[in-house]
């Protein structure tokens, strides 16, 4: 099977949620067959659940990481400390987009890294025209410019309301990473 008419979504906004809306995305593509493809520009943590899917099912669903980082938190000093590793991702993300070798590719926290000025937004906005025409997009992170949700088909923005965090429980495996 193959997406006639790929389509961009972004998931922004300071609630909970972007990156496993994109991931039950991915899963419901894998489950007719489709290719995924998830490029995490900010995060860099192995111990998370996507890390672990990913090695379980190499044939449908790849993940590369480009930040080195073990806690899993993302302040502004780390983001911004991490521009080399924005651009490799960045580059690799044309590369695989415009390949159309992945039906669905996910660019995780890429949002974050246009906020901070790591990425060039206009540089985004071409990605997103000149993509193949069967590859869908979903693009995560919190400060999305009004660029990217006005060339979005699908634009959510999840919104804070209640975090178990707020009352000092940590994040839990399995759920939250």
């Amino acid at each position: 099977m193959r997406i006639e008419h790929g389509m961009v979504h972004v998931y922004t906004g300071d609630g909970k949620g972007k990156t496993t809306a994109a991931l039950g995305l991915a899963l419901r593509a894998l489950g007719w067959g489709l290719r995924v493809m998830m490029i995490q520009f900010i995060k860099g943590y192995p111990n998370i659940g996507e890390i672990k899917f990913a090695d379980k099912y190499r044939n449908g669903f790849r993940i590369h990481q480009f930040a080195l980082d073990l806690k899993r938190d993302i302040d502004e000093q780390k983001v911004l400390a991490r521009h080399r590793e924005a651009e490799e991702a960045m580059r690799f993300a044309e590369e695989v987009v415009n390949s159309g070798g992945f039906d669905l590719v996910i660019l995780d926290e890429l949002s974050v890294a246009v906020h901070y000025g790591l990425i060039d937004v206009d540089r985004v906005l071409r990605l997103i025209r000149e993509r193949p025409e069967h590859v869908e997009l979903v693009i995560t992170g919190r400060n999305a410019p009004e660029e990217l949700i006005f060339a979005a088909d699908y634009a959510t923005e999840m919104r804070l309301v209640r975090h178990p965090y707020q009352e000092g429980i940590k994040a839990r495996p399995g759920v939250d990473y």
